[in-house]
């Protein structure tokens, strides 16, 4: 079965380009499009889309609360941002929203495909300069993303639990996770949830961008 993509973004043309781009690859239908973040809510109940690419800049409902409102569904899809603003302050509000994903919109095909693969699995996509800035201000400003005595959490996690940190670090599902270290789906999301709850943390990706502050996960 194609993967079901709705395209969020106020211009027309974005839209279009994208669907094009997207359907030629197969393996993707793009069932919807939305014009602003309120049309994004109301065609993503109609609709039922797998992923849905989201500008963040939109008119009414911007892309942060519409992908709040998103995952607020019965059966919510994975959000992954496709945006020409990589402002700290853009970044930041849609990390803390729950998007599994942040690309910019220049990203190539084949980066944006693979992305929404990615997160469809339950994995992370950060696109480089997105990995960047987020690094770059938690070095700068104190970490962003866990709260204080991380050190000693960090000491506290059993072997299987940094091992599964330092995977969801590199992107991976938890699928590609339980078959790396021979454990069982279930057994990997309970250490995924024990380590969101250790540290403090919202999402995954919060997760992914902590095992690169403490130097689990290689920096591209």
């Amino acid at each position: 079965m194609p993967v079901k993509v709705m395209i969020v973004d106020d211009q027309a043309l974005i839209r279009s380009g994208l669907r094009t781009v997207l359907e030629d690859t197969g393996g993707i239908e793009v069932v919807a499009e939305a014009g602003d973040g309120a049309e994004a809510v109301a065609r993503a109940r109609e609709h039922k889309p797998d992923v849905v690419l989201m500008d963040l800049n939109m008119p009414r409902i911007g892309g942060v609360e519409a992908t709040l409102q998103l995952l607020r569904l019965p059966d919510p899809p994975k959000v992954l941002v496709l945006t020409t603003f990589n402002t700290d302050d853009y970044v930041m509000k849609a990390l803390a929203a729950g998007a599994s994903g942040f690309l910019l919109k220049d990203a190539r095909t084949e980066e944006i495909v693979s992305a929404v693969h990615t997160v469809l699995a339950g994995g992370t996509a950060l696109s480089p300069p997105i990995m960047a800035k987020l690094l770059g201000r938690a070095e700068g400003t104190g970490s962003q993303f866990y709260h204080p005595g991380v050190r000693e959490k960090l000491d506290a996690l059993s072997e299987s639990e940094r091992k599964v940190l330092m995977l969801v670090g590199e992107g991976l599902t938890n699928q590609q996770i339980a078959e790396r270290l021979h454990l069982s789906i279930t057994s990997v999301k309970t250490y995924v949830s024990r380590v969101l709850g250790r540290f403090e943390l919202d999402n995954r990706t919060q997760a992914a961008l902590l095992a690169y502050e403490i130097g689990l996960a290689e920096r591209s």
